[in-house]
């Protein structure tokens, strides 16, 4: 018997005679290609594993009814359903859910400009699941990329597309050649040098002010 049909064309069917109880219940695919077990919406779920035996079809009588029965309050609210029997999926098109599937874990890409041929999502498609604020994943929390230096700026022979940009030192250390980095470490060394050697001077220099503003007799 068939007991109804969700807007993803999926139909569901009963047969409580011929089949035993567990096997009586099924459902023929709106869309066979495509079909997942996540395409059942959540409240033919329920239906399709005995959870109640009321088929979606039926219950919007009752919830219509139940309304009719709540009392108001004088208290205001900013909710925005007026019943508050759980969540209703009323606009399951594929403006929301890729291909009707209600749990979108597993749309996504299964590697870089492949896309995902098993849910049918084309390369280059964005992925539907949901990415909390703060993951990687998020496009809300990727830093747009922002170079901080150019290891060949100014040069006439590199081409302005082949240059060596980077955006922390840490970086432009992984990117300068063995000649570049000796000739770094012998420059930072020359430069640790002359500012030991200034500070030697100054303090010979201060120690020399000292001595001569010291008093005849003074003890060192």
């Amino acid at each position: 018997t068939l007991m109804g049909m969700d807007k993803a064309g999926n139909k569901y069917y009963e047969n409580r005679v011929d089949y035993p109880f567990g096997q009586h219940r099924w459902v023929e695919p709106g869309d066979t290609h495509n079909f997942d077990s996540s395409s059942i919406p959540p409240e033919w779920h329920g239906w399709m594993t005995s959870m109640n035996d009321t088929p979606p079809a039926s219950e919007g009588a009752y919830f219509d009814a139940a309304k009719n029965e709540i009392v108001p309050t004088a208290v205001g609210s900013n909710a925005p359903h007026d019943h508050a029997v759980g969540y209703q999926n009323e606009d399951n098109t594929e403006k929301f859910n890729w291909k009707n599937f209600h749990n979108l874990t597993q749309v996504r890409s299964r590697g870089y400009g492949i896309g995902n041929p098993i849910v049918g999502l084309p390369p280059g498609v964005k992925d539907q699941y949901y990415t909390q604020p703060g993951s990687p994943y998020n496009e809300a929390s990727i830093r747009p990329l922002e170079f901080i230096g150019n290891l060949d700026e100014g040069s006439s022979t590199v081409p302005p597309e082949k240059q060596r940009r980077y955006k922390s030192e840490k970086w432009a250390e992984r990117l300068r050649t063995p000649e570049e980095k000796a000739l770094l470490a012998k420059a930072n060394e020359n430069a640790a040098k002359k500012s030991l050697d200034a500070m030697k001077e100054n303090s010979a220099s201060m120690a020399a002010r000292r001595g001569a503003g010291r008093g005849a007799g003074t003890i060192l």
